[in-house]
């Protein structure tokens, strides 16, 4: 029998087994999830939960499905965390620090708390990426950022209220659309898809055993 700690889920208490992520350890509790569950692997971002542990008054942020309970463990679970996106062209948007002036002018208000750094998921410096996107580097701002998964916490923590992730999109897709060296190899690669060159070998790795799938992946080429 697996050790067994108490949490709160919702200000109810649970007695559930230690070893479970928070995601799962409300699922036993017997919560239905139908949303902010997401892919349940810590890439989508849907999960992002605030908690803190009975005796200490820090406010942490996680994802449920990467962060296993503790004992006396305070979970609050938001249905999302609101982020101002504003609507652009990419195909006419401007190169230049400018842009940012104009859609995202706030990252101007930024008071370098660094509270966004601290609460992030992922452990991004994200206050760094958006002093970058303040410069106009946005080469930079997008290498800093690029392992967000835009669950909001960094903008649910600033007081500012800078939309941290959706900045760090746009200096991803200005770096992917105008700025980062063309792959022609890649292109031609798209190009053999479209046509169904691969199709047999698309198939074949879909019928592989996952943790093979993850084993190709890891060890793939990546061009320089």
């Amino acid at each position: 029998m697996s050790e067994m700690v108490n949490v709160f889920f919702f200000g109810k208490k649970y007695e559930v087994p230690a070893n479970l992520t928070i995601m799962t350890a409300m699922e036993y509790a017997g919560y239905k999830l139908v949303r902010g569950c997401g892919c349940r692997n810590g890439f989508c971002g849907a999960c992002a939960t605030i908690y803190r542990i009975k005796g200490d008054n820090e406010l942490k942020a996680c994802l449920a499905c990467q962060t296993k309970v503790e004992n006396n463990m305070y979970v609050a679970t938001l249905p999302f965390f609101p982020l101002e996106k504003q609507l652009y062209d990419i195909e006419k948007v401007s190169t230049t620090q400018q842009v940012m002036m104009q859609l995202y002018p706030e990252i101007y208000s930024c008071i370098g708390c660094n509270s966004c750094t601290k609460a992030c998921t992922q452990g991004l410096n994200v206050m760094q990426y958006i002093a970058y996107a303040q410069r106009g580097e946005f080469e930079k701002c997008a290498e800093e950022s690029f392992d967000c998964v835009m669950c909001g916490v960094c903008s649910s923590r600033c007081p500012a209220e800078i939309s941290h992730p959706q900045v760090a999109l746009l200096a991803r897709r200005i770096n992917g659309k105008y700025l980062a060296p063309k792959s022609q190899h890649l292109e031609d690669r798209v190009n053999e898809i479209a046509q169904g060159k691969f199709e047999s070998l698309i198939q074949d790795i879909m019928n592989k055993p996952l943790a093979e799938i993850k084993e190709l992946y890891n060890n793939r080429e990546i061009e320089k």
